[in-house]
């Protein structure tokens, strides 16, 4: 548990930052978040969190851009299959590879299972001979707002 991250979202459900379970701890005890899903099992009298949510609104003028967070998790979930095969999807592979200046954007980066990832390895998915199931984009802009139940008044 000591690798594990927590996710801690605003009092608007907006992602802020991933923090170290040592540090949700902290946010627990000192009460300004509470927990909004757990990852199973304890952590002393706390449930162990795997999403945090701050008690009061925090501005944080430095996040606000369009669209929301790239990340692998993100991809994953926006492909929810392998782009290549079609099948199960257990990692992140990047269009044009890192290797050459590709970096982690929603445009750059599909999901992929392990063997079309290492088949296609550091090459452009022409230079490997492989084409992709589906054309990589940022996801909507409405798909990250909570419903409006969960919104805050």
């Amino acid at each position: 548990m000591a690798d594990s991250y927590v996710l801690v979202l605003n009092a608007s459900y907006e992602p802020l930052q991933r923090v170290s379970l040592r540090h949700a701890i902290k946010m627990l005890v000192r009460e300004v978040a509470v927990v909004e899903e757990e990852a199973g099992g304890t952590f002393g009298p706390f449930p162990v969190p795997k999403v945090l949510r701050l008690v009061r609104y925090v501005v944080a003028k430095w996040r606000h851009r369009r669209g929301h967070l790239c990340t692998k998790s993100a991809i994953k979930a926006r492909d929810r299959m392998c782009a290549y095969c079609g099948g199960s999807a257990e990692t992140v592979d990047h269009i044009v590879p890192r290797s050459r200046g590709g970096g982690l954007t929603w445009e750059n980066a599909v999901a992929a299972c392990l063997r079309c990832n290492h088949r296609k390895a550091d090459r452009t998915p022409a230079e490997a001979g492989m084409t992709l199931l589906l054309q990589p984009s940022a996801p909507p802009a409405w798909s990250w707002h909570p419903p409006a139940a969960e919104q805050p008044a």
